[in-house]
């Protein structure tokens, strides 16, 4: 019997141990035990399932991602991964359980029974169970991770769906005298995504020196909204063309005389893209409002404008917010033929 800390909750308890043999290898192996526990190597020959493990990994990496990454994680957890391969021995996982259970997901891995899940999807399970499978060593609850030996499915690059101009032209004279001209407008011709939209405020608008600061972002989940830094994780600055600020300026007067009709003065801290009332609109508020008002869309043609008049890269993936700027190539690649030729260049 030996006295050991859970490497999770940090809480001593007895493993018990048997061994056959001599009284003098009885205390070599006892020895063994003690110095593995004293270093903190010895792996504990527990029952725990993978489902076991899994719901200690997701409470432990609450703190350390956001509400709704951690929310992705739990329901990827509870309605793919755990169904699969819950009822297996952590320590007992092997690389072609994994493999299967991956293949049988692109087969029948829907809920719905209707077929199996996209590469993408699957892809996107693999990267959390690698995540949580590399925890687990760190715990040293495994000797090694099994998924190491695993390649996820390959995913298909799929092209973006972009407008060009006389598209935009087309989207902005629809939405021309509606609430959505002005998120619209942020989006197609600034480079604005949906939850840089709904956060942004007044006081980060500078009409006079024709730009906006991007400092921070909306968050959704099923429980809550709130407020957080930028998907990259730094600010940036993006200059405003006249339209733009001409049409915000129309926007302020008529946002400031709306909310004085309900006893409310604007300020810089009021959300530029707002409910009647002033309040912040919810992300999905905004993607639902666009999808009824077009059946398929995306916001994405700002990029486009911007390379197919022959801005740099380089000046596109920084104005759009981009870590890198092998993402901007990545995803608009098809806008233009020499846009291969110049990511080997970069």
């Amino acid at each position: 019997m030996l006295d050991v800390r859970d490497p999770v909750t940090g809480k001593r308890k007895r493993r018990w141990h048997s061994f056959a043999g001599t009284k003098r290898q009885a205390q070599v192996e006892c020895s063994r035990l003690i110095s593995e526990a004293q270093r903190g190597t010895g792996l504990e020959p527990s029952r725990v399932t993978l489902a076991e493990f899994l719901d200690r990994w997701l409470a432990h990496m609450r703190p350390q991602i956001s509400a709704r990454t951690h929310e992705r994680y739990t329901e990827l957890v509870t309605k793919n991964i755990a169904p699969a391969l819950g009822n297996v021995i952590l320590s007992r996982l092997q690389a072609v359980q994994i493999s299967e259970a991956y293949a049988r997901a692109l087969v029948s891995g829907r809920r719905d029974g209707k077929g199996g899940l996209s590469p993408a999807s699957v892809h996107y399970q693999h990267r959390v169970l690698k995540k949580a499978l590399g925890q687990a060593v760190k715990w040293r609850l495994l000797p090694g991770n099994p998924i190491d030996a695993v390649d996820p499915p390959r995913v298909e690059r799929t092209r973006m769906q972009t407008y060009d101009m006389a598209q935009t032209a087309e989207a902005l004279a629809l939405v021309r005298h509606t609430r959505l001209y002005v998120p619209v407008l942020l989006a197609l011709l600034c480079g604005l995504r949906r939850g840089e939209i709904t956060a942004l405020r007044w006081r980060n608008v500078d009409l006079d020196g024709a730009q906006l600061a991007i400092v921070e972002s909306t968050e959704q989940t099923s429980k809550a909204t709130r407020l957080k830094e930028t998907k990259t994780g730094r600010a940036r600055t993006v200059a405003l063309p006249s339209l733009v600020v001409e049409e915000l300026r129309q926007h302020w007067i008529k946002q400031a005389q709306e909310l004085l009709q309900i006893g409310i003065r604007q300020s810089g801290e009021s959300f530029v893209y707002s409910r009647e009332d002033g309040q912040p609109m919810q992300p999905r508020s905004l993607t639902h409002a666009w999808d009824q008002f077009r059946t398929r869309t995306t916001l994405h043609s700002h990029a486009t404008h911007l390379l197919a008049g022959k801005i740099h890269p380089k000046i596109a993936s920084e104005r759009l917010g981009h870590s890198k700027v092998g993402i901007t190539l990545d995803l608009y690649s098809h806008v233009r033929p020499a846009l291969t030729s110049r990511r080997e260049k970069l």
